[in-house]
């Protein structure tokens, strides 16, 4: 069994120690060896095919195109971007399913449903508007003044007024004998956007 480890010994700072440069070199002498048999077997392919076919080329200009072809192959490959991830087995790499998934839990949906309902129910009763929609669009410009000005329409009415408009803190403050109009609660929100 090993010793318990201390909290000392984990929130210690030791610096790695820098690395051999033996060991890099022995990385790239091995890429360059690699190269160079590659090259002399590609070279090797291509003399013995075009001397198969009656051509003859320099054997110079043959491993010069050889290694420029190799030099680009490697390059390219650094500078691919990486594939991109699988999503299943029968989904081609890069394409995303042309519909919305409605199921899933998203937080834009869940914000727009908190407020399409209630709308929606309410749209042809004003006790239902004043009870469920007057409510939340106060704590709307309450929270605006909040962040904004740092006050709340109870707090300091007389500037949370001068700052809301007459028109937007009379229809917060006394509710109408009918709903709003989906334009009218529309210019509402510009100018609860507005504050």
């Amino acid at each position: 069994m090993s010793e318990p480890t201390g909290l000392d010994d984990l929130f210690s700072f030791e610096e790695e120690p820098p690395a051999r440069p033996g060991r890099a070199r022995g990385g790239r002498l091995r890429w360059l060896f690699r190269l160079l048999l590659t090259a002399a077997g590609v070279t090797a392919v291509v003399l013995v095919g075009l001397r198969a076919v009656g051509l003859q080329l320099s054997i110079g200009i043959v491993v010069a195109g050889v290694l420029a072809v190799l030099t680009v192959r490697r390059v390219t490959a650094a500078l691919a971007p990486p594939p991109p991830p699988r999503s299943g087995p029968r989904t081609p790499a890069g394409e995303e399913p042309g519909g919305y998934n409605w199921a899933a839990r998203d937080a834009l949906r869940a914000a727009i449903n908190g407020w399409e309902r209630p709308l929606e129910w309410s749209s042809g009763n004003q006790e239902r508007f004043t009870e469920r929609i007057l409510p939340r669009l106060g704590e709307l410009a309450d929270e605006r003044l909040r962040q904004r000005h740092g006050l709340t329409r109870e707090a300091d009415p007389t500037r949370a007024r001068a700052l809301l408009g007459d028109p937007l803190w009379s229809f917060l403050e006394t509710p109408s004998r009918r709903p709003p109009s989906p334009r009218d609660l529309a210019a509402i929100v510009a100018e609860l956007e507005k504050i």
